[in-house]
Parts: C-alpha cells; structure tokens; sequence
C-alpha cells in the first residue's frame, strides 16, 4: 500500500505499536487496528484498567501513610513548643510538589492545544474533500441538464428548420446522438452520488465530539491550577480550613488525572495501530460504507503509477464525442446557414453550450485526477497521526505528573497542617480596632474607674 504524500509513521507510532497487548483473559491479541472485534477492545479496556489500578494503589498508599502518620505519631511532650524535626522538609516537598503541578499544567496546555490542532487538520481535511466531491457531482449534472436541454430544444429546432435537406438532418442527428453519449458518459463521472457516507457529516461529527473534548481538559487545567494555587496560599497563610478544603479538592483531581490518563493512554494505543497501516483499515472502511468499487478507491488512497484511473475510458469518450459535435456544429454552420438563415440562432446557442460543456468537462477532468483527494487524505492523516498523537502522548505526560504531584501533596498536607500554630478566633485582631472585645473591656473598666 501506499503512504500519502509527506506522511510517514512517527517514531512514536512504531514504538507504541510494538507494545505487548492482551484480553482480559491475559492471551496475546495481534496489534492490528480492529476496533470492532472483542479482543481488541478488551485489550484496550485493559490498558484504561492499568490505570484504574494505579489509581487503586495510590489511594492505598495515601491511606496507609496517613494511618501511619496519625496513629505512630510520637506523644508532644507538655508545654513543648517547637516544631518537631523534619517539619520544614516537609512543607517543602508539599511545596516542590505543587510547583511539579504546577509546570504539568502548562504541559497539558500544550497537549491540549497540539490534539485540538490535529484534529482541526483532520476535519479541515474532510470539508475540502467534500467540497470536491459534491462540486464534482453539481458539474455533472449541470452539464448533462445543459446537455439534455440542447437535445430536446436547439436540436430538435435545427432538425425542423433543415428537414428539407436530408443530409443536414443526418448531421443534426448524428450531433444528437454524440451529445446523448456524452450525457450518459458523464452521468458516469458522478460516482459519490447517493452514497450514504458524507465527509461533511464526518468532519461535524468530528468537529462537535473535539469541541466538548478540548473543553474538559480546560476544565480539568484550570481545576487543577486553582488548587495548586489555593494550596500554596494556605500553606502560606498557615490556614487550616483553606488546606483542608484544598485536600479534599487535590484527592477529586487525582481520581480525574488518574481517570485521564487511561483514555489517553488507549486512544495513544489505537492510535498508533491505526497510523501504522491507515490505508488497509480506511479502505476496507470506506467500501463497507460507500459500496464503491476497489477500482475507484484504490486509485484516490494510492494514486501512484501503478494503480490507472478508472474513468479514462469514459474521459476519452467524452473527449472524442465533444470533439465530434464541435466538428460537425462547424460543417452545419458553414453548409446550412447560407441556404437557411432561421438555422443560426440554434446553432449559435448549441456552439454556446458546447463551449460551456467543454470548459466543465476540463474542470472535471482535474478534479478527478487523484491529486487532490489523496492530499487531502494525507493532510488528514498527518493531523491524526502526528499533531493529534503528540498531542495524547504530552496530555498523558500532564496526567502522570499530576496524579504523582497530588499523590505527594496529599501526603504531606497533613503533616504540613499538624505543623500550623493553634488558632485562636482573636489571635490576629488588631489592637488598635475599635471593636475589638479586649479594647471594649479596656475602655469599660477604666469607664468605672474615672467614675
């Protein structure tokens, strides 16, 4: 098979694809893209499983870290003020965690940003192929509307206004049937009228699914920012209930970062099988769909010299029948408008139909060259296969980082917060405030004294 101009499978695809997959019952499945046979989905659903463990066993562990800090806790001697040792490390690494978080944001921006771009070259893709398809379609059937209303009126005048001579009616006619031919080769050309699969519906299908898709992980960025953020000011702040509420919201992020990167990972896995071999998988596809001929999508997902155009034939015959009305429209024209003049104005109008016939059937000629829908073709899978996977993999670099940075935060808040000076409601009150209740007992008592 082969590649589409200027793509070649990445590095990172080769390498994806040579990972190991199995069922869920632990067999071998082969590294094909089939997305509809069971195996191959249970291979993937086993990749967003590993995730789930991962999310399992860092929950076990936060658990058992933080039983372990709350239950072997050495007693506080009484009156015995100073923090314990290691309490400034420990901040410290919550804090150097959190920066982690931090930069892992701005790698889910980029990842975010590079998917959304190759998915908007994938659906740029198909709108242009459709915009081929469907002016390939309008040429056809305006030339032959424009065709079978030279047949039924221009010619049909110019048979009655040359009846009296019978070899310029065998003209006429044989034009008739020249042009007949060349209306039914044409019809022809058309071959993604009536099939059921529209690139444009694909490309909105596209369009909507990645809109709601590049939203979440916006969401989930800034979410995961403000409680960076919230959590480096109350470790700042030394407050206790901002850091409680920000523990709470760092455990919901991790079980989305965790949930995140089993969907990257296996679209990065399926991914990857597809771009290793596009072109078996798409064509298969696509005549499931279409019912087209191997013929017709051999030449558009190869286009190469070994693979000929199926509408050459049909090409030349049309080519050869314009020609011979155009011929023949001159032969009437030099012969029949001297002897009868009614007969120019339908001659007029034929040669000016003919013109306009000849000028569709050259756009039609180029646009039917493979050129076109197999660059498209190659421009959509290089959106797909290269922006749109590096994308993935930098999305699932962000998730990675993230579940880890939040694993450690969430270890070292509570000893972060057991570290905090007791809070006291009036401790931070200003003495110089007017109503605070100490300065109001002051003022009270030295009231009864002056008294």
């Amino acid at each position: 098979m082969g590649a589409p101009p200027g793509y070649r499978p990445s590095a990172w695809v080769h390498l994806l694809h040579q990972l190991p997959r199995a069922d869920f019952q632990l067999r071998p499945v082969p590294s094909g893209f089939a997305p509809r046979e069971q195996e191959y989905q249970q291979a993937l659903l086993l990749v967003v499983a590993l995730a789930g463990l991962g999310l399992g066993l860092s929950l076990i562990f936060i658990a058992v870290y933080l039983i372990r800090f709350c239950c072997c806790r050495p007693p506080e001697l009484p009156g015995a003020k100073s923090p314990p040792p290691g309490g400034g490390c420990v901040t410290w690494s919550c804090i150097a965690a959190l920066l982690v978080g931090c930069a892992s944001i701005g790698i889910g921006f980029y990842g975010n940003s590079e998917t959304s771009d190759g998915v908007s070259q994938l659906s740029s893709a198909l709108l242009h192929a459709n915009h081929t398809l469907s002016t390939i379609d309008h040429l056809v059937l305006e030339t032959v509307e424009r065709l079978g209303e030279a047949v039924g009126t221009e010619l049909t005048t110019l048979e009655e206004v040359l009846e009296q001579r019978t070899e310029l009616v065998a003209a006429a006619r044989a034009a008739r049937r020249q042009a007949e031919a060349v209306a039914q080769q044409l019809q022809g050309l058309a071959f993604w009228q009536g099939v059921p699969l529209s690139p444009l519906q694909v490309a909105e299908d596209v369009s909507f699914v990645e809109e709601y898709r590049w939203l979440a992980y916006v969401l989930l960025l800034l979410l995961e920012l403000l409680v960076c953020l919230f959590t480096l000011l109350g470790l700042a702040k030394q407050s206790k209930w901002l850091v409680i509420v920000m523990t709470v919201m760092s455990l919901l992020v991790l079980i989305l970062s965790w949930g995140s990167v089993g969907l990257e990972a296996a679209s990065a896995v399926g991914l990857s099988d597809f771009c290793s071999n596009p072109d078996t998988y798409i064509l298969n596809l696509t005549q499931q769909e279409t019912g087209l001929s191997l013929d017709i999508l051999n030449y558009y997902f190869l286009c190469n010299q070994a693979v000929s155009n199926p509408f050459q034939q049909r090409l030349t015959l049309s080519q050869r029948a314009l020609a011979n009305i155009h011929s023949q429209l001159q032969g009437l024209e030099r012969e029949a408008v001297p002897q009868f003049p009614s007969a120019q104005k339908p001659l007029l109008s034929l040669e000016e139909t003919l013109n306009v016939t000849e000028g569709n059937f050259h756009q039609l000629v180029a646009l039917l060259h493979c050129r076109g829908l197999h660059k498209d073709y190659g421009t959509a899978l290089r959106g797909l296969c290269e922006d749109a996977l590096e994308g993935l993999l930098f999305l699932l670099l962000f998730s990675l980082l993230s579940a880890g940075a939040l694993a450690t935060t969430l270890c070292s808040l509570p000893r972060a917060w057991a570290l905090f000076p007791p809070s006291d409601d009036y401790d931070d009150t200003d003495d110089d405030d007017p109503f605070n209740p100490q300065q109001e007992s002051k003022r009270f008592v030295q009231w009864q004294s002056s008294i």
